[in-house]
C-alpha cells in the first residue's frame, strides 16, 4: 500500500487536508489564516459571517483585510444593509478611510439581494459586505455565483444564528461570538472539521491598551514622612506682626 504523499495528485483535494485556494487574502489575524484554505479569506467565493448580534466584532474580524484590499484595488467596499452607521474616525485611525466606503440603504430583502448582486457585477468594487438576515438558500447560491463570475472580489455575508442549521453554498461559513475577545468556530471549511474554537483579540491595539491601563488598580502615593515640629522664635527676637496691633501691651 503507497503512502498517502505518494497518492497526492494535483488539483485533488482530498477531505483530510485543507483545500488549496487559488487567490486568498489574508485575514490579518494570523491564528486564523492558519485554519482558511490557502491561508485566508477566498476571493471569488461566497463567505458567511453567523452572528447573535449583528455589530459585534464584525469589523474587527473584517477590517484587516479591508485595508489591505482596498490599499490593493481602487474602488469602494460595498455595505449593503448595516444595521448601524459605520463610525468613521475609529474607521479611519485603523487605515479605512470613510470616503472608501459605499453605503447602500435597504430596508426590504429582495432590495438587498438585488444591491448586492449589482455590486459583484461592478468591476471596480473589490469588496462586498450584505447584511442578509432573511436570505435562503437559492438567493446566496445566486450570490456565489455572481462572486465567481466577477473579479475576484471579497464577498461576506452576515446572517443571525438562525441560519446555522439552514444549507447553504458557501464554502467557508464561520460563528462570531464573544465579549472581550473574539471567539470564531469554523462552521463549514473546505478540509477536516476544526473541534475548538479560536480565540481572537476583539480590539484594536490601542484600544487594548487602553482598557488594560483602566484595569490596573491606581497606584496610592506613599505616606509623607511627618513635618519636623518648628522650633519657638524666643520673644525678643519675634518679628512684628500685624495681629500684634491688637493685642493690648502690658
Amino acid at each position: 500500500m503507497q503512502p498517502a504523499a505518494a497518492l497526492a495528485v494535483p488539483h485533488v483535494w482530498r477531505v483530510t487536508d485543507l483545500a488549496r485556494q487559488d487567490a486568498v487574502l489574508p485575514s490579518g489575524h494570523a491564528a486564523l489564516d492558519a485554519q482558511l484554505p490557502g491561508g485566508g479569506w477566498p476571493l471569488g467565493h461566497l463567505v458567511e459571517l453567523l452572528q447573535a448580534r449583528p455589530e459585534a466584532h464584525a469589523w474587527q474580524l473584517l477590517l484587516p483585510a479591508l485595508v489591505a484590499r482596498l490599499r490593493a484595488q481602487p474602488g469602494p467596499a460595498v455595505l449593503v444593509g448595516p444595521p448601524f452607521d459605520p463610525y468613521g474616525p475609529a474607521l479611519a485611525g485603523q487605515g479605512l478611510p470613510a470616503e472608501r466606503l459605499l453605503w447602500i440603504r435597504a430596508d426590504r430583502a429582495a432590495a438587498r439581494l438585488w444591491s448586492a448582486e449589482q455590486a459583484l457585477r461592478c468591476a471596480d468594487v473589490p469588496a462586498v459586505l450584505a447584511w442578509l438576515p432573511q436570505v435562503r438558500g437559492p438567493e446566496l447560491r445566486r450570490l456565489h455565483l455572481a462572486a465567481r463570475q466577477a473579479a475576484t472580489p471579497l464577498l461576506v455575508v452576515l446572517r443571525g444564528l438562525d441560519a446555522r442549521t439552514q444549507a447553504s453554498p458557501a464554502p467557508l461559513r464561520l460563528l462570531l461570538e464573544g465579549v472581550d475577545e473574539m471567539q470564531v468556530t469554523v462552521l463549514k471549511r473546505r478540509g477536516p472539521p476544526l473541534e475548538a474554537p479560536l480565540h481572537l483579540p476583539a480590539h484594536a491595539e490601542r484600544v487594548r491598551a487602553l482598557l488594560a491601563a483602566r484595569r490596573r488598580p491606581a497606584a496610592v502615593p506613599p505616606p509623607s514622612p511627618p513635618t519636623p515640629a518648628a522650633h519657638p522664635t524666643p520673644t525678643t527676637h519675634r518679628p512684628s506682626h500685624v495681629l500684634d496691633r491688637l493685642v493690648p501691651q502690658p
